[in-house]
């Protein structure tokens, strides 16, 4: 395809996908459409009991539950998913906490949690990754980011701070790896329906079911794209945003924001 910057995936039957953090939320949605599109997948995160719940209706779905903060918990899961799978054609990161705060409220030990979670389990996960699919000489990792890595929002000071580190990962991930013949995917949702967003008092702007979330990430990785983002309005917007200058840009943001 034109922009591609992945190889596109076409034929899902053929694939073979590990998810991280598919308890809920759209790492959850993303495993049942996957499945449901022929898909092979191993699905993980800390909560067994959600993830067998998924696995019950999909011969093809095997459970791994293991706490992405361990890192000594990586390699014996990484070993449990390839004996499912065999190999890996893609491995979905999404494990996330979401601790919205503003700047004159925050608490430390909530920032060191989000961080340890949002940001330094990615590393360790990659830590045990990476080798893997450069063994393989094959293989993609996803990145679950966010659009408000885009731009400093309100209340967004910790989520927004972490997934704005993940958008620069996977950027350099696509740098480093895209050569060595790695896939690399970075996913930035707006509002989607979760449990994590269910704490917000405000009304969400472009909120999407989690299956709207999931068809929209697999039609990026159909389309070999490096980023995917949606929904298309309000992604669109605060991209835009992010590349005017500051004298334009804060404005802008306090009227959209009325803060």
């Amino acid at each position: 395809m034109r922009f591609a910057l992945n190889e596109p995936i076409t034929d899902w039957s053929r694939q073979r996908v590990w998810i991280v953090g598919a308890s809920s939320g759209i790492g959850a949605a993303l495993a049942q459409g996957l499945l449901q599109a022929g898909a092979r997948v191993t699905l993980s995160a800390r909560r067994q009991g959600e993830l067998e719940n998924i696995a019950a209706a999909h011969p093809a779905a095997a459970v791994v539950a293991f706490d992405v903060t361990d890192a000594q918990a990586w390699p014996q899961a990484m070993a449990s998913a390839l004996e499912h799978l065999g190999h890996i054609d893609l491995v979905v990161l999404g494990a996330a906490r979401y601790d919205p705060c503003h700047s004159w409220e925050f608490d430390l030990d909530q920032v060191e949690k989000s961080f340890d979670l949002n940001v330094v389990s990615m590393y360790r996960g990659l830590s045990t990754i990476v080798p893997q699919l450069l063994r393989q000489g094959h293989g993609g990792i996803a990145l679950i980011g966010s659009i408000s890595a885009y731009t400093g929002l309100p209340r967004a000071l910790v989520y927004g701070a972490t997934k704005a580190a993940l958008n620069h990962v996977a950027q350099t991930l696509y740098f480093e790896l895209a050569p060595k013949g790695l896939a690399i995917y970075l996913i930035n949702p707006g509002f989607v329906s979760t449990p994590m967003t269910a704490i917000n008092e405000f009304e969400m702007p472009g909120l999407m079911t989690p299956s709207q979330a999931a068809a929209a990430i697999m039609s990026g990785f159909e389309k070999g794209r490096f980023e995917i983002r949606f929904p298309r309005g309000i992604a669109g917007l605060l991209r835009w945003l992010s590349r005017l200058p500051d004298r334009l840009r804060f404005p802008l943001l306090h009227k959209l924001t009325r803060m």
